[in-house]
């Protein structure tokens, strides 16, 4: 039983605790907020590899005045001794950690220890189920840039079925009132995506001239057995080139949660584009960690 508030997915944000987050993330851009976690102990379990969402955590941590030990799987009890995610989150409990950032290749797994810490959970990413952080800053960086995610359209191009990204986002888009268009293959993209609010389209120069934010997905090839179809049947239907790039309206953005791979969803011309917003999004990440954090360990009553 979840004794504190705890962030496994976007649905445990209510409307106005999104938009909560979001200001604070911008009083956070403008000003230090100083160390509003001083002294409180945050451990970062992060079972899979990561660069953005690691280092940013960290950095979030750090500026907010958290102390902070980072955990790395081979740091653990847990092959060869005996001890469960259950034991060793009771025993980080009982030293006084007052939050966990976890990551995780199975899904379910950041719930999992939430539902046996006495603390905060953070889901940094847990397999193909949710990523709520990095769908925040995609969900922040479109309000910043347009005013508000209402009535924009979004289509989200890719590997969708395998993207713990995509799922968070879309649930973030839907509540907060965008039009979301998904964009792929069947095997990437099942028809039983579809619902209100989200459309399913499979092809993809259909949607460049209504599109606000694109948002470009890798293919998650560690997550399946092998490809549906060859890569330059891939590139030839889904990928954003110069070309498509030409039939954008002027205002679009294109975002990607990284890494990206040069060759596949995209090519280098989207990497000069005007409307390109990867740098932007890495940058928004920081601000939106340390925004969750004080919300999860202040409340959100505390000024920013």
């Amino acid at each position: 039983m979840r004794l504190r508030r705890s962030l496994i997915d976007l649905d445990d944000l209510t409307g106005d605790e999104l938009r909560a987050i979001f200001d604070r993330t911008r009083a956070f851009e403008t000003h230090d907020p100083g160390p509003l976690l001083h002294n409180v102990p945050v451990v970062n379990l992060f079972f899979e590899q990561s660069t953005r969402t690691f280092t940013s955590f960290n950095l979030a941590q750090l500026r907010l005045g958290a102390i902070v030990v980072n955990l790395s799987p081979k740091d653990l009890s847990l092959a060869g001794k005996g001890e469960t995610i259950e034991d060793t989150v009771i025993t980080l409990a009982a030293m006084g950690v007052n939050l966990l950032v976890v990551r995780h290749s199975e899904a379910g797994f950041p719930a999992r220890v939430a539902s046996a810490f006495d603390g905060h959970v953070v889901n940094a990413g847990d397999g193909a189920h949710a990523h709520p952080t990095q769908a925040l800053l995609d969900l922040y960086t479109m309000r910043e840039e347009f005013g508000q995610v209402r009535g924009l359209n979004v289509a989200i191009v890719g590997d969708i079925l395998h993207s713990r990204v995509a799922h968070s986002t879309i649930n973030g888009l839907r509540h907060l009132g965008a039009n979301v268009t998904l964009v792929g293959p069947e095997f990437f993209l099942p028809g039983d995506y579809a619902r209100e609010g989200i459309s399913i389209e499979r092809d993809f120069d259909a949607v460049l001239p209504h599109a606000d934010a694109i948002v470009l997905l890798r293919i998650q090839r560690e997550r399946f057995a092998a490809m549906p179809m060859t890569d330059d049947e891939y590139v030839a239907r889904y990928q954003l080139n110069g070309e498509r790039l030409r039939r954008l309206p002027e205002r679009t953005i294109v975002m990607h949660p990284g890494p990206y791979n040069r060759g596949m969803e995209l090519d280098d011309s989207v990497l000069t584009f005007a409307g390109w917003r990867y740098a932007m999004q890495v940058h928004h990440g920081v601000y939106i960690r340390m925004a969750v954090l004080d919300f999860l360990v202040n409340g959100s009553t505390v000024s920013a």
